[in-house]
């Protein structure tokens, strides 16, 4: 279907007339007319009806302005980037995440992204957890950092690599939790008055499941979609901060404690991952972003994560940095 005859149809539709378009689209009267005509011969109906001078969109015309429109921007769209790889614009990645993931994981990765892909630059687009998919779907962006601990992903869909586990902390000053150790379990927690995250955070599902698993419920006092506030809150002694170990508490200040579920010796984890539509072809520069990042993970935040360091150790030692993901750490859920 050609392109120029989609964009007289269009133009005359808007303008009303095929005076007024011709003149916009730089063409004679009888050249345009020819076009629509051909475009009419070739779809098998009328696109337009004439009302004395003007002409009015037909029902069929109406119906199929809209997706006119929408594979012209696409066209024009596409002319842009082919001039962009032409003139060798930089790459860009777009990346969805949540404001939280963004500000724990992105300030130090930038960097170490750009000396591997000087050429390519990452577009953050802050979004809740749950418009990443149809982000994803829509085109918006080309991969998504996500919690999947209780996310529903279909495998038919989206590709699934995870990264490093990080696990539920729980911050407070230190003389009101009375535990001894560096781990608590969370029917001891619960009583504590707590400061958490609302529902749309990853670390508050894990946790809430964790809780119904144990049969309690959780002392809320505080809930905030700021975790920030409830570090502040956590540092006058107004209750627990449960938050995810990924971010840094001031130790200096608050005292930190791995949240256990039935005395068991592994924190509650949180399951990061990085996502992306199967069905559309990644960009290259996203090829390796997932094992970038993962490797940054377990490099700056050793401390934080869920497993031992001999784990990570031996991992990274079997691995390489440079070798393919393993087959177990890439998944669809």
């Amino acid at each position: 279907m050609d392109l120029r005859r989609l964009r007289t149809f269009v133009a005359v539709a808007e303008l009303g007339s095929v005076s007024r378009a011709a003149q916009a689209l730089r063409i004679t009267q009888p050249a345009l007319s020819r076009q629509v005509a051909t475009l009419e011969e070739e779809l098998g109906f009328e696109l337009f009806e004439r009302a004395g001078r003007r002409l009015l969109l037909s029902a069929r015309g109406e119906q199929l302005l809209g997706d006119c429109r929408s594979l012209l921007a696409h066209a024009a769209s596409l002319g842009e980037r082919v001039g962009a790889l032409r003139r060798g614009d930089i790459h860009t990645l777009r990346i969805a995440a949540s404001a939280l993931t963004i500000e724990a994981l992105f300030p130090t990765f930038l960097a170490r992204y750009a000396a591997r892909h000087p050429e390519v630059k990452l577009a953050l687009l802050e979004a809740d957890a749950a418009a990443h998919l149809g982000m994803l779907e829509r085109g918006e962006a080309h991969v998504a950092v996500n919690v999947v601990n209780s996310m529903e992903v279909d495998e038919r869909r989206f590709a699934t690599h995870l990264l490093p586990r990080f696990h539920v902390t729980a911050a407070a000053v230190p003389s009101l939790i009375a535990e001894a150790g560096d781990a608590i379990d969370i029917r001891r927690l619960a009583k504590y008055p707590l400061l958490v995250l609302d529902t749309s955070f990853g670390t508050r599902n894990v946790f809430d499941a964790a809780c119904r698993l144990a049969d309690v419920r959780p002392n809320v006092l505080v809930e905030s979609r700021a975790v920030h506030a409830l570090l502040a809150l956590a540092e006058v002694g107004h209750g627990v901060a449960i938050v995810p170990s990924i971010l840094r508490a001031d130790r200096r200040k608050l005292r930190t404690m791995r949240v256990t579920l039935r005395r068991e010796p592994h924190p509650l984890q949180i399951s990061l991952a990085v996502l992306w539509d199967i069905r559309r072809t990644l960009p290259r520069c996203a090829v390796d972003f997932p094992e970038l990042l993962a490797d940054h993970i377990r490099e700056t935040f050793a401390d934080a994560l869920a497993e031992s360091s001999e784990t990570g150790r031996a991992r990274r030692a079997s691995r390489g940095v440079a070798a393919p993901p393993p087959a177990d750490a890439r998944r669809r859920s």
